[in-house]
């Protein structure tokens, strides 16, 4: 039988490239506006944008957001530029959903990405769905073995299921099969959207099995609706729910009520440093981004390095702007929004 789940990743970057809608360019960071400082009392050089996450340093709090793996040239490719990158510039990184080194052990290759970053944070990857199709904890564990990673994404993915054509989607009972991961495993579980991002009722389904760190998410950004829309078999269920879902400011806003019992990582829709910024004061602690990186890692990880250093003095010139001489006086700070 063909690999349906290897042939479906190099399917989603031939999309991803081809169709320019499937970034859906929604920019709803551009609503949050952070007050100017004039006077910010700082040299520019002064500012440190570092930070620490699950104890390791980075040199600002960017996030290479889930892209892809499997049994392919161009996806070890992506995975090792993006690795090399990572290391280089020591910020995070999580790798595309693994189920595929399941259905085909040659695609683990494209996962053992410890070798090209042995310092700084990997993420695992799997989907939460797949508690309910026969993964356990065994799966989970050679997921976190095969990245040597720090945590094991478990993403929720309702929507992309529902549209998809072969699409998994019994998710009844996954918060307690969630829990009972998040108390197996000897790395943090984060639980991670895809796009349409994670609301309070979420989080309170969650937060009681274990789970402490959430990555919203939200929609603007690139839509797994529309890209499955392209593999249906007649229809236009994926493009009619496209912008389906909780913007990822919006969600971030949900969530402060939780601030002092999970952590957050904001991804979807974000396209800039300044957007990161704006993240961090809602109360991230990181600011996840994937296609912007998708061309640069298909090319080298000089290109991807160039991504991320553009992305740095972003964050650093908005934290500069602020008043702002590390990332711990900007995380959750509401004084530094603008209120409409």
């Amino acid at each position: 039988m063909p690999d349906t789940t290897n042939s479906r990743k190099v399917e989603h970057i031939r999309i991803i490239r081809e169709d320019r809608g499937a970034d859906r360019r929604k920019f709803y960071f551009d609503d949050v506006r952070l007050k100017h400082r004039a006077l910010p009392e700082l040299n520019l050089s002064d500012v440190d944008p570092a930070t620490e996450f699950l104890g390791k340093r980075l040199s600002f709090p960017l996030l290479i957001s889930s892209m892809t793996g499997g049994d392919h040239s161009l996806v070890r490719k992506i995975n090792r530029n993006l690795a090399i990158a990572a290391e280089a510039e020591q910020v995070a990184l999580g790798v595309g959903s693994q189920r595929v080194m399941f259905t085909n052990p040659k695609a683990r290759a494209s996962f053992e990405l410890r070798e090209f970053a042995p310092t700084t944070l990997l993420f695992a990857n799997l989907g939460a769905v797949q508690l309910n199709y026969g993964f356990g904890i065994s799966e989970c564990r050679e997921a976190v073995a095969a990245v040597g990673a720090d945590a094991l994404c478990l993403h929720l993915n309702p929507l992309q299921e529902a549209v998809q054509p072969e699409g998994d989607t019994n998710f009844a009972g996954l918060a307690e099969k969630i829990g009972a991961i998040a108390k197996g495993l000897k790395v943090p579980v984060i639980l991670k959207e895809v796009g349409a991002g994670i609301s309070a009722e979420d989080v309170k389904l969650v937060l009681k099995k274990g789970v402490r760190i959430i990555d919203v998410a939200g929609s603007g950004g690139t839509s797994w609706s529309r890209i499955e829309h392209h593999r249906q078999n007649g229809g236009d269920l994926g493009l009619l729910f496209q912008d389906w879902g909780i913007p990822t400011p919006d969600a971030l806003r949900e969530l402060a009520p939780f601030r002092k019992q999970i952590t957050l990582i904001a991804s979807g829709g974000i396209r800039s440093g300044l957007d990161i910024a704006k993240a961090v004061v809602l109360g991230a602690s990181l600011g996840g981004l994937a296609q912007p990186f998708l061309e640069p890692a298909m090319q080298s990880p000089d290109a991807v390095r160039k991504v991320i250093q553009r992305l740095r003095r972003e964050f650093v010139t908005a934290m500069f702007l602020t008043g702002c001489r590390n990332v711990k006086q900007m995380t959750g700070n509401s004084r530094l929004e603008l209120l409409k």
